[in-house]
């Protein structure tokens, strides 16, 4: 799988992404992260990319043609890339897909990440100061994607978040695959509580159960966890979350005990 994240400050992403499991990802061939400078294809010697914006207000404004060229470079890498590979070039079986990381896109989630992470290549264009010019965001984005509510100072954390998101997802990146399919959020439910040695520590015992060795005990425990935990703490969820009579009545019991505490 290969990111492009397009960007005015390339240092902070490839820094941010060049270590832990997505470098060692990177390494082992199995993804790539690019981060491209908009400055670049600045057209002016200072290679400033904004200008005031039209009707006035606060601030600056990211130009429509830097972020335009920037993108046609990347679209020919795309189209070298796959050409290199074998693979269709982009465009001849269907576009790939742009994301503008904005306050205004749907809300970043963990459905999402499942359904990018089947793409083969994604671009990501990170904004700054007030924002993008509105035309070129009309011409080359597909999608408009946030990571929560609330601003921050351009989109280069979202785009770190999601490739970060996406690409555990991706085969062979992580050292157990499996390990990805029981995480928060699988099933619309929060992960279980878990425990590694010592067997006591600060007299707090590890469940029984866990040292039982009965596999289905304790995935059936691991599972009502699961559901007290996301009733607790999510209950949001519980509304995608395909539970049996027994867990919903589990639930429910533990919001009702949880409300009992609440002042």
């Amino acid at each position: 799988m290969r990111f492009y994240i397009m960007t005015l400050f390339p240092e902070m992403v490839t820094n941010g992404l060049n270590t832990s499991i997505i470098g060692r990802a990177a390494e082992k061939g199995i993804l790539s992260v690019e981060a491209v400078n908009i400055r670049d294809y600045a057209f002016n010697k200072h290679n400033s990319v904004d200008d005031y914006p039209y009707g006035g207000g606060a601030g600056m404004l990211m130009q429509a043609e830097p972020v335009y060229q920037c993108f046609q470079a990347v679209k020919e890498q795309l189209e070298e890339d796959s050409c290199g590979s074998g693979r269709e070039a982009p465009g001849s079986s269907g576009k790939t897909r742009v994301i503008y990381l904005s306050p205004q896109g749907k809300t970043f989630n963990q459905e999402l990440a499942q359904e990018l992470a089947q793409e083969e290549d994604l671009v990501f264009l990170c904004g700054h100061y007030e924002g993008i010019d509105e035309r070129v965001l009309e011409e080359i984005v597909t999608d408009y994607v946030s990571v929560g509510d609330y601003i921050l100072t351009g989109g280069e954390l979202p785009a770190m978040i999601m490739v970060d998101a996406i690409s555990r997802l991706v085969p062979g990146v992580l050292h157990n695959d499996v390990s990805a399919e029981f995480e928060s959020f699988q099933d619309h439910l929060l992960e279980y509580p878990q425990y590694s040695r010592p067997e006591i520590w600060h007299e707090k015992r590890v469940p029984e159960v866990l040292l039982s060795g009965h596999h289905a005990n304790i995935e059936k425990w691991r599972r009502e966890q699961s559901v007290i935990r996301t009733a607790v703490s999510r209950p949001d969820l519980l509304e995608k979350a395909e539970l049996t009579e027994e867990e919903r009545r589990l639930a429910e019991e533990a919001a009702g005990k949880t409300a009992e505490k609440m002042p």
